[in-house]
């Protein structure tokens, strides 16, 4: 059995790819909240306690369009939802040393990316190889939210444009490949899209805020995927 150190050296080395990954997206994130008024700090700390892209880019939007703290925190739970699922899945493949503080933390580290490589890890997961593969990441998106922060504003001012649609770009990327193969997935993705569209453009319902947009988008292009598109049971059952 691998030592400690090595373990979590292991899981460093394997998170080097999504670390570096991490710092470009998350610079957009710092220069989206600088341009909605936010502090730099207030920014890094958003980074440093949150850790999921998609909910700060919805919850700095709901800040900064006045959004109420029960609007922030229903959008914030539709969107960081699936996350719970990840760690579900993730427990199953974890080693004995896992510890109830050491899945509390290794749940406040789970995204998209740091799942996938854990969860293919062909022996079952230990808590330095999973703090290894943490690290750096975490580490990555927290200094590139300060550097949008601090020097996007010294980047010509279309620059800064198109690096703020970077992070929308990234959401493009994570569903693309899957709605290539997967009607489904490609279903949902055009039906919240439609939904945003007709939240945004139709006068009257231009009024809805956005965290609540957010979430309209969220559950009923979820809930339509489920009705329209459901998932082969294992051994039989619906039609995919």
């Amino acid at each position: 059995m691998k030592d400690r150190r090595t373990e979590w050296l292991d899981g460093a080395k394997q998170g080097i790819p999504i670390a570096c990954g991490y710092f470009f997206v998350s610079f957009t994130f710092g220069i989206l909240g600088a341009s909605l008024g936010f502090r730099w700090w207030e920014s890094v700390l958003i980074s440093m306690t949150n850790l999921t892209s998609a909910g700060q880019v919805a919850g700095v939007q709901t800040i900064a369009a006045g959004g109420s703290i029960a609007e922030l925190a229903l959008s914030q739970f539709v969107i960081n939802v699936r996350y719970s699922l990840m760690g579900i899945s993730l427990s199953q493949n974890t080693d004995e040393d896992f510890s109830g503080a050491k899945r509390a933390a290794l749940g406040f580290g789970i995204t998209d990316e740091i799942y996938a490589v854990a969860v293919n890890r062909p022996v079952p997961v230990t808590p330095m190889f999973m703090f290894g593969l943490i690290t750096l990441p975490y580490f990555g998106w927290a200094l590139g939210t300060l550097a949008g922060a601090l020097f996007g504003n010294a980047l010509p001012t279309r620059v800064t444009e198109v690096m703020t649609l970077a992070i929308y770009g990234m959401f493009i990327a994570i569903v693309l490949p899957k709605a290539r193969t997967d009607r489904g997935v490609l279903g949902v993705a055009l039906l919240a899209a439609g939904i945003s569209c007709l939240l945004y453009f139709v006068p009257a319902l231009k009024a809805i805020p956005v965290g609540f947009a957010i979430i309209i988008c969220a559950i009923a292009a979820a809930v339509a995927g489920a009705l329209l598109f459901p998932v082969a049971e294992a051994g039989g059952g619906a039609d995919a």
